[in-house]
């Protein structure tokens, strides 16, 4: 099982630092969590963070002020390096230096325009090595603050943060791939169906979408919401 690292960044804890945890871990307000918080607004057993293959799922226990990953309500979600978690008034990071860094370079190269010149090369050293690159930048001390904020003018927390469309899922058998695959089409007709009736109005190219689609959209999106919940949360058998 991967080691994982968790850094608390606000809240009573503040500043606690949690390095190569064994998964699963659980993180609540009770003696017994691997974690634990001294925060009246976090369960007693709040969240379990478990190994699957070769991803780190976040999992929250039912609890009663809920879990937010990257400021968004969740009830089971894949953490990447970076994401930030909030539990009550305590906000946690994932991940430890090396790890995000090495994210950071990936959605800088993701992001990168082959044909602008680079504020800092991609192939600059490790901070803290005490080289220089083959460039002759020299590279910059090892702390997170230069993970986050190399390069000025690139917000790379908002980066690290948007959400991104996640890849398929791997391994799952015919009938769960075309129950998938059912699940996507209901989504994708009726959002097309919303899409065709928007018009573009005035000099200010509005989109309007009429009160039915709109309903419809909204609908879609509770539907959405039943989903998520009853993945994360399945009925006992």
């Amino acid at each position: 099982m991967p080691d994982i690292t968790l850094r608390i960044l606000d809240g009573a804890d503040r500043g606690r630092n949690f390095d190569r945890l064994a998964t699963p871990i659980t993180i609540g307000r009770e003696e017994g969590n691997s974690i634990q918080l001294n925060d009246e607004r976090v369960s007693r057993f709040h969240l379990k963070i478990q190994a699957d293959q070769d991803k780190i799922v976040l999992t929250d226990l039912q609890s009663t002020n809920g879990t937010k990953v990257n400021g968004e309500d969740i009830q089971l979600r894949i953490l990447r390096y970076g994401d930030l978690i909030n539990v009550g008034r305590s906000v946690i990071l994932f991940g430890n230096d090396q790890q995000i860094h090495e994210r950071i370079a990936e959605i800088r190269k993701q992001n990168a325009d082959p044909n602008a010149p680079q504020a800092v090369p991609a192939d600059m050293p490790i901070a803290g090595e005490g080289t220089a690159s083959q460039h002759g930048a020299v590279a910059q001390p090892r702390d997170f603050d230069f993970h986050l904020n190399w390069n000025p003018d690139y917000d790379f927390q908002h980066e690290l943060h948007r959400p991104q469309a996640p890849a398929l899922p791997t391994g799952m058998s015919p009938s769960q791939t075309a129950e998938l695959s059912e699940l996507l089409d209901y989504m994708h007709i009726r959002l097309r169906a919303v899409l065709k009736s928007a018009r573009v109005k005035g000099p200010l190219d509005l989109v309007v979408i009429e009160y039915e689609p709109w309903q419809q959209l909204l609908l879609l999106q509770g539907k959405l919401a039943e989903y998520l919940r009853i993945v994360g949360d399945p009925p006992e058998e």
